[in-house]
């Protein structure tokens, strides 16, 4: 398991070094072309699918504990939703889906990430035990309440739960199966249908959400998946309304170090719109020359974690003894030694994961500048 963790960690940031170009373009893209375009759609569909593959780097830095999940107040139905579409599209139409989703449940504190991977990984489920046969996928969310003596397991509190349940009408399994379903690496299916991970990585995220998962099966007769998970207080209206807000810009000249060619020209590009003034450079002693040469010249340096011969960190620390005061903002795609915490503490003013969005490196830059 700490192999994989390992190797999770390595794919990761490969994988957003590769993934950051393509998001960076796709929504400068959408910026430029006319809202009549025939391309939006495409462009939009690029960039939804480049997000996702985001969110998927995330599920497996959080199933190799390398990621720390922002848990947040939201509301299930939508996400509920969005799996069952890409669901829809994956799988044959001899498979019926049927959803009751009730408008009415409320907020859980959760990652929308691993609520879709949640959805997904039980439809997929679902629809491997129809394959062959067809059938009707039924999910359903509801609230239940729940007290002392209803509780499923000692890790639930009493309360109202989010209860989703997701049924098949498959072939069904007997007891000795269900009993080993959430085991890591336990499947029943052919060699190359699916790793014995999904359901394991359901009960992780169930578990440690505060929740419950129970299954319902036999033979011939088919599958229910409930999931219960607790409800949240409430949402506030600022959680709710996704305002677009203005994306500020700003003169500043700024030293822009990346060793990856396509992700620096991609990254000054993105500066470049917003304003800003930029010097690049594909090596952290060449950066380093550039900065000593003219250390007042900058007023904020952005540099990736990962370079080879000197590292994002201890260039930082190269650059403060020059000139103490100057803004750094520290970018990777995975680090398994390095931490906002750890950054703050070196000096650098600002951290962000790689791939990043316009939005949020205009909003850190300004965060970093002018909290300075």
């Amino acid at each position: 398991m700490e192999s994989i963790g390992t190797l999770a960690g390595g794919i990761a940031h490969d994988f957003n070094n590769i993934l950051f170009p393509i998001l960076g373009y796709a929504e400068m893209l959408l910026e430029d072309i006319p809202e009549d375009s025939p391309f939006k759609d495409s462009l939009k569909g690029i960039y939804t699918s480049a997000l996702r593959a985001k969110g998927l780097v995330k599920q497996i830095l959080t199933f190799s504990r390398q990621d720390t999940n922002e848990l947040k107040l939201m509301k299930m139905q939508p996400v509920v939703k969005e799996a069952l579409k890409l669901i829809r599209s994956t799988i044959p139409t001899t498979i019926e889906i049927k959803q009751d989703i009730n408008a009415d449940c409320g907020v859980i504190k959760a990652d929308p990430t691993q609520i879709h991977q949640i959805v997904m990984n039980l439809a997929t489920n679902a629809y491997h035990a129809m394959e062959e046969t067809g059938g009707d996928l039924k999910v359903s969310l509801k609230e239940m309440e729940f007290g002392i003596l209803d509780l499923i397991n000692p890790n639930m509190a009493p309360g109202i739960y989010a209860c989703l349940i997701v049924s098949d009408t498959g072939v069904g399994m007997d007891k000795s199966l269900t009993d080993k379903i959430f085991d890591p690496f336990f499947t029943t299916k052919a060699i190359g249908k699916g790793t014995g991970m999904g359901l394991s990585v359901v009960h992780g995220i169930v578990t440690a959400m505060g929740g419950a998962i129970h299954v319902y099966s036999e033979p011939g007769k088919g599958t229910q998946f409930h999931v219960y998970l607790p409800v949240g207080k409430s949402l506030s209206e600022k959680q709710v309304t996704n305002s677009k807000t203005q994306i500020q810009g700003g003169t500043e000249q700024v030293l822009l170090v990346d060793d990856e060619e396509a992700i620096l020209t991609m990254e000054k590009r993105m500066l470049e719109r917003l304003g800003y003034q930029v010097t690049s450079r594909t090596s952290s002693l060449e950066a380093l020359e550039a900065f000593r040469a003219s250390p007042d010249k900058f007023d904020l340096v952005i540099t990736d974690m990962a370079m080879p011969n000197m590292p994002g960190d201890k260039l930082s620390a190269e650059l403060i003894k020059i000139r103490y005061d100057i803004p750094i903002l520290l970018c990777t795609g995975f680090s398994e030694t390095m931490s906002e915490e750890k950054a703050l503490s070196l000096g650098i003013k600002g951290f962000l994961f790689k791939p990043i969005v316009i939005k949020d490196l205009a909003h850190k830059i300004r965060e970093v500048l002018d909290g300075n």
